[in-house]
């Protein structure tokens, strides 16, 4: 399987900013109008891109759906949308507004009857749902609810409901440019879902180590901070990704 790098955009107020470990009052407001930030992305080489409503994920109401709009319609990739799905008329307008996959996280917890109702519409295939952890246990709102749910329990039963695709975050390492959270990746990797590997990737080096699992069910690595400050440059990434795979292949 080939895994896709994954810049995430992530909106609030209408601009693109990161947080510390998902706190709400720990942002950095990065400069540039979305839509320009996804087309750059893209130009570098980018196939897949992960864009979330923040002020969604809080509760709040914004404008970042019609932000969610202008990239699906002006930027050539598979966009991934999220943050504060929690309703069907919510999913029904987020892909009204172009996404091709919605990333879905309170509801699926919270919810079943509701999420059922999700997936019975729209197909697992078409869903992700984020499994946010804080010490192995899934969280919800937007981070702020640490929930009894073991995270490898949780993604079974997902898998056994018609979903195929999870993203994962370890919160504790989301925005600390630490590295990603291998373990709870490779527990994940016995559950028959594809895995969105996101949060701690600070370098070329993370995303190589990354690869280098040998994960077969290893969909996606998102990168947001890393990008955003220079540590990581996409188009050179992509590069080496690309010429350790055809190394690779031609030793097969």
């Amino acid at each position: 399987m080939v895994t896709d790098v994954i810049p995430a955009i992530d909106l609030k107020g209408g601009g693109v900013v990161r947080l510390k470990q998902g706190m709400d009052d720990q942002t950095t407001m990065y400069p540039g109008d979305p839509v320009e930030v996804a087309h750059e992305w893209v130009r570098q080489g980018a196939r897949r891109l992960h864009v979330v409503n923040l002020d969604g994920a809080f509760g709040r109401e914004s404008g970042n759906t019609d932000v969610m709009r202008r990239i699906c319609r002006d930027v050539n990739a598979l966009v991934q949308y999220g943050g504060g799905i929690r309703s069907l008329r919510e999913a029904r307008l987020a892909f009204e507004g172009g996404c091709a996959k919605l990333v879905v996280g309170t509801i699926a917890i919270e919810n079943p009857p509701v999420f059922r109702e999700m997936v019975n519409e729209f197909g697992g295939e078409r869903i992700i749902v984020a499994l946010d952890t804080r010490e192995g246990k899934v969280t919800t709102k937007g981070w702020t609810v640490t929930s009894e749910h073991d995270v490898v329990d949780i993604a079974r039963d997902l898998y056994a409901s018609g979903i195929s695709e999870i993203l994962h975050t370890n919160i504790l390492h989301d925005g600390m440019m630490k590295g990603p959270d291998v373990d709870t990746l490779r527990m994940l990797g016995g559950t028959g879902l594809r895995i969105i590997a996101s949060g701690g990737v600070s370098s070329h080096e993370d995303v190589h180590t990354l690869v280098a699992l040998n994960l077969t069910n290893l969909s996606g690595i998102i990168v947001g901070k890393a990008l955003y400050e220079n540590k990581i440059r996409l188009e050179l990434l992509l590069k080496e990704l690309a010429d350790g795979e055809e190394e690779n292949n031609s030793l097969s």
